[in-house]
């Protein structure tokens, strides 16, 4: 009998998607969505199989007025009846924000720390010096509220300031993170130009080192080679991946088309996933209907594979006439 790509590749059997469209796909979107529409997203997102979920920032609302409503929305998705059984995450770029964010019924807390200075200074006015000194005071803020901290490492492979992030520039971020008490990090590709073999290293020496940290993978598609960083990643015991819906996202400031600055997509990842035989538990139909809806309240370029060119279903269905 013929094995699958997934087995005979030592892939995982399932993977573990977190969408993050509300959160770092929306703050690249010029014009705010309403907070009823937000809610709807997330709503269609877990009834389209999806149990993690980042939803906000707690960025000063003169920097991302696009997600100024974070704490009305947390309050508002409080009242769906299967918020107890959904982990949600919102993000804090500081100490202020952090506070902010226990005062909601956010599970996870997540704070990004760039691995150099070039990147940290562009996106937070920090280096990554100064944003470490101020973990620790973050770390106890979301500890005695009885919250998850988790790190991300941003441009752990790439900086468009810098070039590349050797691997003691991303290690010293995660050991600050793990002499703290995280375990829970996600090292991300940030600009979308990271490739394969990279990936893969990166996270195996992060695993190595620090085997009872889960450790997951932020996956941007600036080269079209976000696929292969997501089966590099389950290869090299990556924990969750994350994406967002409809390929949103993306710095504001990265020079390009905003086409190909976004995230991977979450309707992508499914399918191809699934493809392999790696299960997933989403629904890409779903997915699909919810992509489309969203292209059309954000006006923002749909730059999905599955929403531009479809599925083999869809091209086996359509009329040749």
């Amino acid at each position: 009998m013929a094995g699958t790509l997934a087995n005979d590749w030592n892939l995982p059997e399932r993977a573990r998607i977190v969408d993050v469209g509300l959160r770092d796909g929306l703050q690249a979107v010029a014009d705010p969505l309403e907070t009823t529409r937000k809610v709807e997203i997330a709503d269609r997102l877990v009834a389209a199989g999806c149990s993690e979920l980042e939803v906000c920032s707690f960025a000063h609302p003169k920097v991302l007025p696009q997600l100024a409503d974070a704490t009305q929305l947390v309050a508002e998705l409080d009242q769906l009846p299967w918020r107890k059984n959904v982990t949600l995450r919102g993000l804090a770029p500081n100490l202020k924000g952090a506070q902010r964010a226990v005062e909601t019924s956010l599970e996870e807390i997540a704070v990004v720390i760039p691995a150099e200075d070039g990147m940290a200074l562009k996106n937070q006015s920090a280096t990554t010096d100064q944003l470490l000194d101020q973990l620790p005071a973050m770390a106890r803020v979301v500890d005695q509220a009885g919250k998850r901290l988790i790190v991300a490492v941003a441009c752990a492979y790439f900086s468009p300031c810098y070039g590349a992030v050797s691997a003691s520039m991303r290690h010293r971020v995660i050991r600050a993170a793990v002499d703290l008490g995280v375990d829970k990090i996600y090292l991300a590709n940030t600009t979308g130009e990271e490739h394969p073999g990279e990936v893969y290293a990166g996270l195996v020496q992060a695993r190595t080192q620090d085997p009872h940290v889960s450790f997951g993978t932020h996956l941007h598609n600036r080269n079209g080679v976000a696929p292969a960083n997501a089966l590099a990643a389950l290869a090299a015991g990556a924990d969750w991946l994350e994406t967002s819906v409809a390929a949103l996202g993306g710095d504001m400031w990265f020079p390009g088309d905003p086409v190909v600055l976004g995230n991977m997509a979450t309707e992508d990842l499914v399918h191809f996933l699934e493809s392999t035989g790696i299960a997933t538990g989403l629904n890409l139909e779903d997915l699909r209907a919810l992509a489309t809806d969203v292209v059309g309240w954000t006006g923002f370029p749909p730059s999905s594979f599955v929403l531009r060119g479809g599925t083999r279903n869809d091209l086996a269905e359509a009329s040749w006439d």
